[in-house]
């Protein structure tokens, strides 16, 4: 599960966001420490000063260390000595609060490990990359859905040719808690999410189908051409949009779809993917994801569970194992390996060794970015009746 040397210590974590009520703080907590390798020392845990410290005792964080802001705690931990200050920041607040945290942390020095979608925009999204690529900190972005163990088997049988040239790549994420106006009721969760000015540009599209793009994008590495995009807002009153369909139109002439909805009564985090081949095609889904489905003409289909000791299992899905097959391994486990791995790099850069930018099994900053211009693009195809619009940005070209 990847090296602790030559830190011999477990990394220290700086949170921001996750007071109490939070869902996705407690989230990262939990995936950071899962495998003994970090512990959370010192957080700013909300923008209430009063709350923020209130919600401390919640993550076992020390009443010292406890900050009323996130300045605060970047200010403070900066003056500590380098064996007691945190060696990284989690930032889990809404949108809008990511590029002023993770521009700050990156500039403190401090390596940052950073909820989706990156920022609140595109603008911000390039900008912060400027800053990253200016230091020599390890910049993570919490696409957890690249932490699975058969998304990660699946990704090397592409990559290695498995599946032949790519034609087609279909994604979906269907949801559907937002059916009722929760937002008007001021749902916590519902509230921040359909606001454009916490949560960007995009409701649906940019809080769950920048995953299930990502997720196509990580496992073929096929670069996109261009989108053309319809969003559509169905519960009145609502600022955002809450259903959508993109297709994508790749450089190698493949074509790829990515649907999102949370009005889709009864359905919870049902994220899908199929990718085509030449060779063959495979079929992934969240909601059992310890069996990735692949298929050949002619032949049986080929379930492959997740079973760190088969076989059948490359080094990338037994690497991503914690435990044997017929124990489910899920969300908190994958969330956990994206942490896992940039852990690798924080070490390596703690050791002074030069770490790898572009090319890491963790989603990173130059994913955030082209997640962004994702966003951005499909909005303004929307905008524009579906218009074909660019997705080339440099950030994707390696």
């Amino acid at each position: 599960m990847g090296i602790n040397a030559p830190l011999h210590r477990k990394l220290r974590m700086g949170l921001v966001g996750g007071g109490s009520g939070s869902f996705i703080g407690r989230v990262h907590s939990i995936a950071a420490c899962l495998d003994n390798r970090a512990v959370v020392v010192a957080g700013a845990l909300s923008s209430d000063p009063h709350r923020s410290k209130a919600s401390a005792p919640d993550y076992d964080i020390d009443e010292s260390r406890a900050y009323g802001s996130f300045e605060a705690m970047l200010d403070a931990e900066s003056k500590l000595p380098d064996g007691e200050r945190i060696d990284f920041v989690s930032i889990a607040t809404p949108n809008h609060m990511h590029f002023d945290v993770a521009r700050a942390a990156v500039e403190a020095g401090f390596n940052v490990v950073c909820d989706k979608p990156m920022t609140f925009d595109l603008a911000q999204a390039e900008s912060l990359l400027k800053t990253v690529e200016g230091t020599d900190v390890v910049f993570a972005v919490t696409h957890n859905y690249t932490g699975y163990p058969l998304v990660r088997q699946a990704r090397e049988m592409i990559l290695g040719g498995e599946l032949g040239e790519i034609n087609a790549i279909r994604s979906q994420y269907i949801q559907g808690w937002l059916r009722s106006p929760l937002d008007s009721d001021n749902q916590k969760q519902a509230s921040w999410r359909t606001d454009p000015n916490k949560s960007g540009a995009a409701g649906t599209f940019g809080d769950i189908a920048t995953h299930a793009y990502n997720l196509g994008r990580y496992m073929t590495g096929v670069l996109p051409a261009e989108v053309s995009c319809s969003l559509k807002t169905f519960v009145e009153g609502r600022r955002l949009d809450d259903y959508g369909t993109a297709v994508i139109r790749y450089d190698n002439g493949g074509l790829g779809t990515v649907t999102a909805s949370q009005i889709s009564h009864g359905r919870e985090n049902d994220l899908e993917i199929e990718i085509d081949g030449t060779k063959g095609s495979l079929r992934w889904r969240q909601e059992t994801p310890n069996e990735l489905i692949f298929r050949q003409n002619g032949k049986p289909h080929q379930l492959y569970t997740r079973d760190p000791k088969a076989p059948f299992m490359n080094a990338s899905g037994a690497s991503a194992c914690r435990l044997p097959s017929g124990h489910p391994e899920a969300f908190f486990e994958a969330f956990a390996n994206v942490y896992t791995s940039a852990f690798d790099d924080m070490t390596r850069r703690a050791a002074g060794d030069s770490v790898e930018r572009r090319t890491t099994v963790y989603p990173n900053v130059y994913d955030g970015v082209e997640g962004m211009y994702f966003i951005q693009q499909c909005v303004e195809s929307s905008d524009q009746g579906g218009r074909w619009l660019s997705l080339k940005h440099d950030a994707a070209r390696v």
